[in-house]
């Protein structure tokens, strides 16, 4: 019987994951599981993904704010920082800021607007444009941002992030001064000793505050790169991609898992004599077109992935065939031309009519999107996921 089915995503449900746990073997039996129960079998080029948190549970991979906070002073001496373009975020910054500030005396914390680098407003555009404020030069303190602006909440949280930020500075006895700005330089007139927080701009924003006089420069990606005193660490990018874990810790992205992911290829390959590609996932690289909310908080998609998944898709559009190449074609003659169309492709240019909108992304954050929406972030209990077909196409 001819396919009726192309890519398969899976939620795959397996034990509540703690530390120490043998996550390689919990993934390989909780997705053998889930084939069985389904009346599936594992095939070659299928995908096993789990998310980053649960490989970072099982690594142990926490720390406190009082890890935090030892860096902080470690690397801060003067005890002066400005901290520079955080993103909004309860669960992403706010318990790190916690531990920042209690590493330091003052904090001046700048904040970009209207919205963060992924797209949580501070206020909304709208009000922007009704103001005489210039956005890329003006500077404005605490007072001028509530005079002008007025109190905003998140649209998703309700929360006001202004105030959130500056209470959770003070509450740990640090002085808090809050500026809006959004060129780098401009927190240099107020200390030259300053930590990056934002996430796929940290490149720019140091290069900028490098090359105007910035005396003690580090970035979030600087900060737990290595353990301090038995805490968790990451050492490639230290408080990126973390989480609230409890009221004064933090869960960090997970480190050196390339060989969990070689592990779980090997054990299925050995109990199924098929080849899988795995991969750990994080946030999904896709945007939200209510809240212009870009989804991605995490330094990349994929930390660790098998080598099957390298590069980008190489596809044509079947509607361009249909509609052009073929068009005087139908029934069992179309599906025959368009099927040979795609075995005789090769590597299409950029520019070939025929690849026009396929989607030029690395294969990784497209399969970790697709991950991502399939295990959710709430309490669906299917942290591995299981795709079947991605790599199939209309001639298999």
């Amino acid at each position: 019987m001819e396919r009726k089915t192309g890519t398969i995503s899976i939620g795959v449900r397996c034990p509540i994951i703690r530390e120490n746990d043998d996550i390689s073997q919990i993934t390989v039996d909780s997705v053998l599981e889930a084939c069985e129960s389904l009346g599936l079998s594992i095939e070659d080029r299928d995908i096993i993904a789990l998310t980053e948190s649960i490989v970072a549970r099982a690594q142990g991979n926490y720390a406190s704010i009082d890890d935090i906070a030892a860096d902080i002073k470690n690397k801060f001496p003067k005890g002066h920082i400005g901290l520079v373009f955080p993103i909004l975020s309860r669960n992403r910054f706010a318990i790190n800021l916690k531990g920042i500030a209690k590493g330091a005396d003052k904090i001046t914390l700048m904040l970009s607007y209207p919205s963060d680098e992924v797209g949580n407003e501070l206020f909304p555009y709208d009000k922007l444009e009704q103001s005489e404020v210039n956005p890329y030069s003006d500077v404005l303190t605490f007072e001028e941002y509530y005079q002008i602006f007025g109190q905003n909440f998140h649209p998703f949280t309700g929360v006001d992030y202004v105030k959130h930020y500056k209470d959770i500075i003070e509450s740990v006895g640090c002085e808090a001064e809050i500026i809006f700005a959004n060129n780098p330089k401009a927190i240099l007139n107020y200390t030259k000793d300053v930590l990056v927080c934002d996430i796929h701009n940290r490149f720019r924003t140091k290069r900028i505050l490098k090359e105007n006089g910035v005396e003690n420069l580090y970035g979030l990606d600087n900060i737990l790169t290595v353990s301090n005193n038995g805490s968790g660490y990451n050492n490639l990018y230290g408080l990126l991609g973390s989480n609230a874990a409890t009221e004064n810790t933090i869960k960090l992205f997970p480190y050196q898992c390339q060989k969990l992911v070689l592990d779980i290829q090997k054990k299925i390959l050995k109990k199924t004599g098929k080849h899988v590609e795995v991969m750990v996932y994080g946030d999904g690289a896709f945007k939200d077109p209510k809240g212009k909310i870009w989804e991605l908080a995490d330094p990349v998609v994929s930390p660790a992935y098998t080598a099957g998944l390298e590069g980008t898709p190489n596809e044509i559009k079947l509607k361009y065939l249909a509609d052009n190449n073929f068009k005087n074609l139908s029934g069992e003659k179309l599906k025959e031309a368009i099927s040979d169309a795609i075995k005789d492709k090769v590597n299409e240019p950029s520019d070939n009519p025929a690849s026009l909108g396929t989607t030029p992304r690395q294969l990784t954050d497209l399969i970790g999107s697709l991950c991502d929406l399939t295990s959710g972030s709430g309490d669906k209990g299917t942290p591995i996921v299981l795709v079947k077909g991605y790599f199939d196409d209309y001639s298999d």
